[in-house]
């Protein structure tokens, strides 16, 4: 089936799992889940990747092993395709792209890349356009000083601060949710998301750190 939006059930689902979030709610509503909100999230993500790649939505299942929050379910849908994310909770739509969080080896290599007149310059332009384009450009995590090795006075020690660098951007639930205009805002992000990751790709790069090492 075509891609046309989440009905506004999907976002009646999270608000009641927000509310109660226990098995006794997911076991009642479990059609519900499947049927208005997993449905629409794979018909984007088939939609999605003949230009964007093959997507992956995210179990529904939080981890909880590790932590003091006990509640089982996640009050999101969330997927991945090619270099983005999408999210759906029950304020609306969120998406994100870029690296979120990098290796020591990324890490090393991005602060080169950024401390570098040619490159870093290319990386400021990127991320002016970005914002232009109202699409929020920061890093997740960031030092309160500048990282070893390099000057505080640095041109771009806002950039050599981050830990991670990504786009993002929100829309709260509006009547579009439940068109085929959400997919519409989904391409436009990741167009406009598309010089970062290039950067990205052409100047940092995979890790090639064992997972352990990381």
């Amino acid at each position: 089936m075509a891609f046309r939006g989440w009905k506004v059930e999907a976002l009646e689902f999270f608000e009641g799992l927000e509310a109660d979030n226990s098995k006794a709610y997911w076991q009642r509503n479990k059609s519900v889940y499947e049927t208005v909100v997993r449905a629409p999230m794979e018909e984007l993500l088939t939609e999605l990747a003949p230009e964007w790649g093959e997507g992956k939505i995210f179990r529904p299942y939080r981890d909880i092993r590790f932590s003091s929050d006990k509640s089982p379910y996640k009050t999101n849908i969330a997927a991945v395709i090619g270099d983005g994310y999408i999210q759906l909770t029950a304020q609306g739509l969120g998406a994100g792209s870029g690296m979120y969080q990098m290796a020591p080896d990324q890490l090393d290599r991005y602060r080169q890349a950024v401390s570098r007149q040619r490159s870093g310059a290319a990386l400021e332009g990127i991320i002016a356009t970005a914002r232009k384009a109202e699409l929020q450009a920061t890093g997740h995590e960031i030092l309160k000083t500048a990282p070893k090795g390099y000057p505080k006075d640095h041109p771009r020690i806002e950039l050599l601060r981050y830990k991670g660098l990504i786009t993002s951007k929100e829309w709260p639930a509006g009547a579009w949710l439940g068109t085929s205009k959400a997919k519409d805002r989904i391409v436009a992000f990741l167009q406009a998301s598309q010089p970062l990751n290039e950067w990205l790709r052409a100047h940092v790069g995979a890790s090639s750190l064992p997972e352990r090492g990381r």
